[in-house]
């Protein structure tokens, strides 16, 4: 059976600020977008490293956390629908014999479009792997770096390692829907928000959820499957747990990944653009963000923001030569404003 292709008029790979704006920026223009990320949830570094970091230099923003103006930014995007590819790479790149472009994902899935736009910031982010031994063994069935769909561990035994925001997040979710939770962490102080410790502790002492102080010293099971899980406590006590997935959340690291060997033209691991167009070197694919390089190029968000707009202009011309783009202002253009969804006064 031949695998469905998804189409859309501009596939954007990076869900992070700036490629969520260009969402909002294409659909000023009538243009539909599909985003890819490796992370589990929008919002790129906003969301994964500072989402209760007060960002100062956001136009009109005199102060904004990371997650309220990925927040903002979704809200301002939702009249255009964009379609979110999360939890995996944008892995190949093919031209098609229409002139489109096909991207194909580690997960499988397969978009079309005639337009790219990069907007992968620093690059995607990727699960730090923990130093187990024959950790390799269960990566394919036993050991999950995110979580995609919660049904999967319904009534399983979990146990999720980690201290931060994702660790407890999962722990606090997962909690009321499989046999059993245990949380891992190699210190008895953690690293998320205060709130969410919280809650971990709470469901510690009254709801089966169960907190270790230590680390994995070793993984037991065969053919790929769990069984358990040998912790060394803080204290010294080697305890076997049972285990039928394991779900580090470690940390992340940053990598260009795939797109690196797609053929543009680097500079130090950044996609060199005009700076007119941010067209790249290879028709029909764009970069914007930290991710592209430009002299005179300051890698800030708002940067980011006017990289997107013009990108979506010069993206429409190439991809619809045939079409009027709309012009002029939100406040004044009504074709803009129906695809808002406002009432002009």
């Amino acid at each position: 059976m031949e695998q469905q292709v998804e189409t859309t008029d501009i596939i954007i790979i990076g869900a992070g600020p700036v490629g969520i704006f260009a969402v909002f920026e294409a659909g000023l223009l009538g243009l539909k977008c599909h985003l890819i990320d490796n992370l589990d949830r929008p919002g790129g570094q906003c969301t994964e490293l500072y989402p209760e970091k007060p960002i100062f230099d956001i136009p009109s923003r005199p102060q904004v956390t990371g997650q309220e103006l990925v927040d903002d930014l979704m809200t301002q995007a939702s009249p255009f629908k964009p379609v979110f590819h999360l939890g995996q790479q944008a892995e190949a790149l093919a031209r098609q014999g229409n002139g489109h472009w096909r991207v194909t994902t580690t997960r499988g899935e397969i978009i079309e479009a005639p337009a790219v736009a990069v907007a992968a910031g620093a690059g995607s982010f990727v699960p730090k792997k923990p130093p187990y031994p024959r950790l390799g063994e269960f990566e394919e069935h036993s050991v999950d770096y995110a979580v995609h769909r919660m049904e999967k561990y319904r009534d399983k035994k979990l146990v999720i390692v980690g201290g931060g925001d994702s660790a407890l997040d999962w722990a606090i979710n997962l909690a009321p829907i499989a046999g059993s939770v245990t949380l891992v962490h190699r210190r008895e102080e953690f690293r998320g928000a205060p709130d969410s410790v919280q809650q971990v502790l709470d469901l510690a002492d009254h709801d089966g959820l169960e907190v270790i102080y230590g680390n994995i010293t070793e993984l037991q099971g065969d053919g790929g499957q769990l069984s358990s899980v040998q912790v060394t406590t803080l204290d010294g006590v080697v305890r076997d747990v049972a285990c039928d997935y394991l779900l580090p959340f470690m940390g992340l690291k940053i990598s260009l990944g795939p797109i690196a060997k797609w053929g543009l033209n680097l500079d130090r691991k950044h996609v060199e653009v005009n700076h007119e167009t941010f067209d790249t070197d290879v028709e029909g694919i764009y970069a914007i963000g930290d991710v592209c390089h430009y002299p005179g190029k300051l890698k800030l968000i708002l940067t980011g923001f006017y990289e997107a707009a013009v990108m979506v202009r010069t993206a429409f011309k190439y991809a619809f030569p045939d079409r009027k783009m709309a012009r002029g202002y939100t406040t004044t253009n009504s074709e803009i404003q129906e695809r808002l969804g406002v009432t002009p006064k």
